[in-house]
């Protein structure tokens, strides 16, 4: 399924199946008002999927991404064809190094010190009472000699996060139409995140939540010492307990039953350890949808803050950059309603000669700035890895 993946494409592989659209066969328009983007984002796109199907679409299904602020446009299509096969099965020898190649400049968006200094007002917000958590990011912007190659970066993503949701997204600016094959000024959204928000089959419901991290050692000591000190973190554990309820409190209204573990796990990928709770539900109503439950859990606590408002006007004032879809959701949902959403962080908006990646660190009463500031920086390894590049 990789290798049928082009620029342009969709692709989200997961430890479930593996999806790739290909071609435009509808675009999901914008909304007439201009306040809120997602409140009818669930009903646009089911009269689209019907639209679709009444045209003699065989398998129609709508693909792509949501951004973190709800004022913002999607980026959702119904592609012509839907291939959809086993999990990805990956041979190690087909990773190459991208950035080994030709020479590049990086700029990072704020400088570190910057960075801390939001953390700090952050903290500041935080200690007024009015915020428990918000999660403050960062940017690293990459200008290349060569074109990336997005497949080869996909490809790499996808050899090293076998356990997680491997995806590519078109965000191009005009979309090609059915005569004009070709888009120009081709720009594509490329990550590979841990964090399943939801999925829904038939009247089954999963979320899967992360929240509470801590680097990778390359020491195999080291490493079960820091997964045993965040299973014990004080400070974890509250900012992952924080994340569990908005979840449950959400859900709720559209569950007959739900369980919840009461305490997390700890979950690994090749650079992080985090807590990570398995909630599952059943539909009270059949016809809900995986769009509709997760905009309802959107954005968590765990990319956002909470309480969400006040934490989100926080991000506004201190990040110097739109986050535009990091931290937003990457999924599919199909005639029935069934489908998932990955949260999306571990990823990077790839145009032509540029990557600009992300990374947050969740804030809260005793964080530290220069620890936050380390956690980005081992977020970032997971693209940086792909790309080639050593820390």
């Amino acid at each position: 399924m990789l290798d049928e993946y082009a620029a342009g494409d969709f692709f989200l592989a997961s430890p479930n199946q593996t999806m790739v659209g290909k071609g435009i066969f509808s675009v999901i328009e914008k909304a007439m008002e201009t306040e809120n983007q997602l409140f009818s984002l669930p009903s646009r796109v089911e009269a689209a999927l019907n639209q679709a199907k009444q045209a003699g679409h065989p398998y129609p299904v709508a693909v792509g991404a949501v951004p973190f602020d709800y004022s913002e446009d999607s980026e959702i299509i119904i592609p012509e064809k839907v291939d959809v096969s086993e999990p990805l099965d990956i041979d190690e020898e087909q990773q190459e190094s991208l950035f080994d190649m030709y020479p590049y400049e990086m700029q990072p968006i704020p400088e570190p010190e910057e960075y801390m200094n939001g953390v700090n007002q952050g903290l500041k917000k935080i200690a007024t009472g009015h915020i428990d958590k918000i999660v403050v990011s960062r940017a690293l912007h990459f200008s290349t000699v060569e074109q990336v190659d997005v497949n080869q970066l996909l490809r790499n993503l996808a050899l090293h996060n076998k356990q997680g949701y491997t995806f590519a997204v078109d965000l191009t600016d005009e979309k090609p139409t059915r005569k004009q094959k070709e888009s120009k000024g081709k720009r594509t959204l490329v990550g590979a995140s841990p964090e399943l928000l939801v999925s829904k089959c038939g009247h089954t419901v999963f979320a899967n939540p992360l929240a509470g991290s801590r680097p990778r050692s390359d020491d195999s000591v080291e490493d079960q010492r820091r997964a045993k000190e965040l299973l014990d973190s004080e400070k974890d554990l509250y900012e992952h307990a924080v994340v569990v309820d908005m979840v449950k409190e959400a859900l709720a209204p559209f569950c007959e039953t739900m369980e919840v573990p009461e305490s997390p796990s700890l979950v690994k990928t090749e650079a992080m350890w985090h807590l990570s709770t398995e909630i599952r539900g059943t539909l009270k109503q059949l016809e809900t949808s995986s769009l509709e439950l997760a905009i309802a859990l959107h954005p968590t606590p765990a990319v956002c803050g909470y309480p969400t408002a006040l934490a989100r006007e926080a991000i506004y004032e201190i990040e110097p950059f739109d986050r535009g879809l990091f931290t937003g959701m990457v999924g599919w949902c199909d005639e029935n309603g069934d489908g998932e959403w990955i949260v999306t962080i571990r990823c990077a908006e790839v145009k032509e000669r540029s990557i600009r990646l992300f990374a947050g660190a969740g804030v809260v009463a005793g964080s530290k700035a220069e620890e936050e500031l380390n956690e980005t920086s081992a977020k970032f390894r997971t693209m940086l890895q792909a790309m080639g590049i050593k820390d």
